[in-house]
């Protein structure tokens, strides 16, 4: 199985017992974590994690007042998808470090979440 189906996989598996997935949103603005894009040209890219403590790892550094927030399903599929689309924005899967990311264009990340999502 290739990287990026394995994190995808484990990604998923995670949110669709919790229902939720991660980002991380600085404390003063409650502005998120968008950032250029290291594979797609032009594009920026939103990470999202699979858990707070995945989330929590990364606000270090330039990321250090930054918190992660809990985005549910429900809401990502009412909100955040069509904002994201209009900005042209990617989805960074489970980020881990500098060498360990995967992107995933925003269609295609979304197709995935809604195969896992319960309508309760």
């Amino acid at each position: 199985m290739s990287q990026t189906n394995t994190t995808l996989s484990a990604f998923l598996a995670e949110c669709q017992t919790s229902q939720t997935l991660w980002a991380l949103q600085d404390k003063a603005s409650e502005d998120w974590v968008v950032l250029d894009s290291i594979n797609f040209e032009d594009s920026e890219v939103m990470p999202l994690w699979s858990s707070k403590s995945l989330a929590q790892a990364h606000c270090i550094d330039e990321w250090a007042n930054y918190i992660p927030c809990e985005i549910s399903l429900a809401d990502w599929f009412e909100f955040w998808v069509e904002d994201l689309n209009e900005d042209n924005v990617i989805v960074g899967v489970d980020w881990q470090n500098d060498d360990e990311f995967l992107e995933m264009e925003l269609a295609d990340f979304t197709q995935a979440l809604a195969e896992i999502e319960s309508f309760k």
